[in-house]
């Protein structure tokens, strides 16, 4: 699969239709760097007028397993992948469009070397921050994410 923001959209709309519906999209993709990009509507907030917490999770989350999704492709390897872990913090609303960034994609390519090499079951941390369009942070994610190359 080509990796495109708006065939990743489509994959949103049909696989994981809550995150689409919450409007959550795909702004930039690399082999490096993932842009998310929510806006706080209606169908997202919570009662204090904010985006709710778990829709701020869902695009942290995206953001950093669509960049292992495409470097697990990368590898023509068949590697499967499961979050094990995650704790986030909250520093202010979320109101606006918040834009959710993980650029890690370079420690995921050695998580995968060594899981290749090593043959055994691999773990890395992710971090995905979310950002108003004043550059302020809101939330800041962290993800466990297990990795294991399949027999």
């Amino acid at each position: 699969m080509k990796f495109t923001p708006s065939k990743i959209n489509l994959f949103l709309l049909y696989k994981l239709p809550s995150a689409f519906l919450t409007g959550i999209r795909v702004e930039e993709i690399n082999e490096n760097k993932s842009t998310i990009k929510v806006k706080h509507r209606w169908i997202n907030q919570n009662p204090f007028k904010s985006m709710f917490w778990a829709v701020q999770g869902m695009a942290a989350e995206f953001s950093t397993g669509i960049l292992m999704v495409k470097a697990i492709d990368r590898s023509k390897i068949k590697i499967s992948m499961l979050v094990t872990n995650m704790d986030a913090s909250f520093t202010k609303k979320a109101t606006g469009i918040i834009k959710f960034t993980c650029n890690q994609g370079e420690l995921i390519d050695r998580t995968i070397e060594k899981a290749l090499k090593t043959k055994e079951g691999q773990t890395v941390i992710l971090s995905s921050e979310g950002i108003n369009k004043e550059g302020v942070v809101v939330s800041k994610f962290n993800f466990e994410w297990s990795i294991k190359v399949k027999s």
